[in-house]
């Protein structure tokens, strides 16, 4: 999905307004699923109709019916991540990003989490970001989740980016986190211990804001 947000600056800037009006009601009539107007999707986001627009061709461009169910998903992320494996990872995104938990993404689902890693405020991102790491959705982040997480993206970076990454590298990671977010110390993260802890720490916050950059 890397490839959509690219295409945020990148396409169609020269076009008329009133070509894009002709052009978006085309596109939106050849698409099986049918996106909501742009108008409210710019009520419910932090993008503007015409970036939306920019958007809306990128990602009909790469989902042309509209949708995009999990292996199309992880085949389009592959293709920014060739030195590593990006699978997992992309699987653990896929279900933070399919909100109805349907099997497939939408168009609306995609600005809308798109929105908040981009354009929210940090405890938007940070209770994204919360909801990514907890994989079963009970509300806490358990270490092995947390460990799941971090070994994905570890995996999906490669070892051209990372040459001295040792097996237990992830796991030593996880253990700095925990010991500072586990306030309790009952094994398990709050979001409120999550929020709480990177917002009181710059490394670490600095660390969620490094795994946001590649969603």
């Amino acid at each position: 999905m890397g490839a959509v947000v690219g295409t945020l600056t990148m396409q169609t800037k020269q076009r008329q307004p009133s070509r894009d009006k002709v052009d978006d009601e085309l596109e939106m009539t050849m698409v099986c699923h049918r996106p909501e107007g742009l108008e409210q999707l710019e009520a419910q986001t932090n993008f503007t109709k015409r970036e939306l627009q920019v958007l809306y061709r990128g990602f009909k461009n790469e989902c042309p019916s509209g949708v995009v169910n999990e292996e199309t998903f992880k085949h389009i992320y592959a293709q920014f991540f060739p030195h590593g494996d990006a699978s997992t990872y992309a699987h653990y995104l896929f279900n933070a990003f399919d909100s109805a938990k349907n099997g497939s993404i939408k168009f609306e689902d995609f600005v809308m989490g798109l929105s908040i890693l981009l354009r929210g405020s940090t405890r938007e991102k940070l209770e994204w970001t919360f909801n990514l790491y907890d994989i079963n959705k009970d509300g806490y982040i358990s270490r092995e989740e947390m460990t799941e997480i971090v070994r994905a993206i570890y995996d999906m970076m490669g070892k051209y980016t990372y040459p001295a990454m040792k097996g237990d590298v992830p796991k030593q990671h996880v253990d700095a986190f925990f010991q500072k977010m586990d306030k309790n110390k009952d094994g398990v993260v709050t979001l409120d211990e999550f929020v709480l802890a990177c917002q009181e720490d710059d490394t670490m916050m600095r660390s969620m804001q490094l795994f946001e950059n590649v969603i």
